[in-house]
């Protein structure tokens, strides 16, 4: 099953570091991070999730979760956390999905058989709360995510969801923003953007951030 930008992330049932979670009732209303791993006791994994347990208030701030996934069952789980929290000074703080049937990568396509026929690559889906899928990313397994960019996006996501406006390559929270080409109507330019624009071209007009 290959899922695309706006598709309901599927629900599923699986055990994992905190028991059994029933996805959607897990994830509530919340925006969720999904984010797979190849194996167990790897050592890029390991720095990925000490970094993610780090970056919990930034997720909370966002009103965001972070769940990861491992094709390797719940009690290596339990004993590959003791050796990311003794290694990267940090509590793993978020749950782990045991997917030892490969059930949740069959679902989400996680398992890319040029890479592996059973390891997960570096698959991380943003999804909303309305469950529908935001953005995609997917990584070979020897390169480690960059999760500042997760939380940027997240940003951005927010940001255009609540107001009619598009972000810039680079954008990070704070900066100016774009007015969509959708977008024509003078009066209504006016009422949405009343911080007003420059345009350096017809098609390209840059507006203040709204909410700030």
């Amino acid at each position: 099953m290959t899922l695309r930008l706006g598709d309901t992330a599927p629900d599923f049932e699986q055990d994992s570091t905190i028991g059994k979670i029933k996805f959607h009732e897990w994830a509530g209303d919340s925006w969720v991070v999904l984010f797979s791993h190849p194996a167990d006791f790897t050592p890029v994994c390991t720095t990925e999730l000490g970094l993610t347990a780090k970056l919990k208030g930034d997720f909370d701030k966002r009103h965001a979760k972070a769940i990861g996934l491992s094709v390797d069952p719940a009690d290596k789980h339990d004993q590959w956390v003791k050796d990311i929290e003794e290694t990267q000074n940090t509590r793993v703080n978020f749950p782990i999905i045991a997917d030892a049937d490969r059930k949740v990568a069959t679902l989400y396509d996680m398992i890319h058989p040029n890479q592996s026929e059973t390891q997960t690559v570096r698959s991380l889906f943003v999804i909303d709360p309305k469950k529908k899928v935001r953005l995609t990313i997917t990584y070979p397994m020897s390169t480690g995510r960059n999760f500042n960019e997760v939380l940027r996006v997240i940003d951005a996501l927010q940001l255009t969801d609540g107001y009619t406006v598009a972000t810039p390559g680079n954008w990070k929270d704070g900066d100016d923003v774009i007015i969509p080409l959708s977008v024509q109507d003078p009066e209504v330019i006016k009422q949405k953007y009343p911080k007003g624009y420059t345009a350096p071209k017809p098609y390209l007009r840059i507006t203040p951030q709204p909410n700030k």
